[in-house]
């Protein structure tokens, strides 16, 4: 439950929205909202006063590729664990990420409106979440996990494995697709358009689904009320779902030039998740990963950085995503230091809360330190636009993580 007044004094702010600090502010919580921000002192009767003296003050954490449902590094052990134990484990994994200052998530497959709802009661320690239901996958995709020996049809039953991803092929089986998803209580629904590294069979630059079959799904979603998010590595997949209708393009660690000025054209994002190939890398031939597995892992990985360089030149807004597995969901937070090699900080702290929220329409409500927004909130031992190694270390330096006016933690 939310406090009723809280007053932040002397915080500095750290929005992402220019190299330095944006002031010396004070900040006014009432009822699970920000009332007030200003630059001169505040007062307000009946407020419980925290001191903050010079920390940074910012906005909650937000990751827009995360799977808390994936407990397992090599998917196919999912197909042998009930449901119940991977919610279990996905407790801990949403305690964690909230830990770390991500106070909203968008579960870019896997979870389902239960975990969702049980969040947003109480049941369960977590950050909000966004959920995408089960992706969408053509028959071979890169949502399709079944072994080349298996002639069954997916379904929804049975294991964890099966609520990641389904197979639709066909216009009518993904119009029928997406509504299904959204009647489940999808926010949003995500399609695969390319290969990926932990399906063993398809080709990393391979393109998914014919046009007239992402048109319809986009088509679905936009009827709905809501947008389509793409799994896509290759410029040619990446082009084809942005000219699809496309909004939200995951990894893309393959982009070009072209490519990426045609996100800007389409007012259109794109979510890189390089932390996961760094995690990938670690612990994949110890989990099995085959050879062509492997050779894919290292072309996205060697690309990654590359690619924030040319999506920066182009003007290209990105979200901050992680896309961690099995038991590498620690590192989420060094997303940070990895893309400090090719961007500055607070274009990385602006994928993380501004950018973040644009890309869920959640402009004024999410990601910002201003009058009206939701009161997700963080106070920073120090200026982590001088030293990102302050988001580190699982929140050890966050002397206070609030969710909407909440203190899940409170060191002052």
């Amino acid at each position: 439950m939310a406090d009723d007044l809280i007053l932040f004094r002397n915080g500095l702010l750290v929005d992402g929205s220019g190299p330095e600090p944006a002031g010396e502010v004070d900040v006014l919580v009432e009822g699970g909202r920000i009332r007030d921000v200003s630059d001169k002192p505040l007062t307000a009767k009946g407020a419980r006063i925290l001191e903050l003296n010079g920390r940074a003050i910012m906005p909650g954490l937000i990751d827009l590729h995360i799977h808390p449902f994936l407990t397992k590094m090599k998917l196919s052990a999912l197909e042998d664990t009930p449901i119940t134990l991977v919610t279990a484990q996905a407790t801990g994994i949403l305690k964690k990420a909230l830990d770390r200052g991500f106070t909203t998530i968008r579960d870019a497959a896997g979870g389902d409106w239960g975990l969702k709802q049980a969040v947003e009661e109480g049941l369960l320690e977590g950050p909000r979440i966004f959920i995408s239901g089960r992706a969408l996958s053509q028959t071979g995709g890169h949502g399709d996990f079944r072994r080349r020996t298996d002639d069954s049809m997916m379904c929804s039953c049975g294991s964890a494995l099966n609520l990641t991803s389904r197979v639709a092929d066909g216009v009518d089986q993904v119009r029928h697709a997406v509504r299904d998803e959204m009647r489940k209580g999808a926010d949003q629904i995500k399609v695969m358009v390319s290969g990926g590294v932990s399906s063993p069979y398809d080709p990393l630059e391979g393109c998914q689904y014919s046009m007239e079959e992402l048109e319809a799904i986009v088509d679905e979603a936009t009827r709905w009320g809501t947008y389509v998010l793409a799994h896509a590595y290759s410029a040619e997949a990446i082009t084809r779902a942005l000219r699809a209708g496309v909004r939200s393009i995951e990894h893309g660690n393959l982009i070009d030039e072209d490519a990426a000025k045609l996100v800007v054209e389409k007012n259109a994002y794109v979510v890189p998740t390089l932390v996961a190939y760094e995690a990938l890398e670690m612990y994949a031939e110890r989990e099995g990963y085959s050879a062509a597995m492997l050779d894919k892992l290292d072309k996205v990985k060697q690309a990654g950085l590359r690619s924030l360089e040319i999506c920066r030149a182009a003007g290209v807004k990105m979200g901050f995503g992680t896309d961690l597995i099995g038991d590498t969901h620690d590192l989420q937070s060094r997303e940070f230091l990895i893309r400090a090699e090719a961007l500055p900080a607070h274009e990385i702290i602006a994928s993380a809360t501004s950018v973040g929220a644009e890309i869920l329409r959640q402009e004024g409500q999410l990601g910002v330190i201003a009058p009206g927004a939701v009161a997700d909130i963080l106070i920073v031992d120090g200026n982590p636009l001088e030293d990102l190694n302050l988001l580190q270390d699982q929140g050890a330096h966050l002397s206070v993580i609030m969710k909407a006016g909440a203190f899940h933690k409170n060191r002052l």
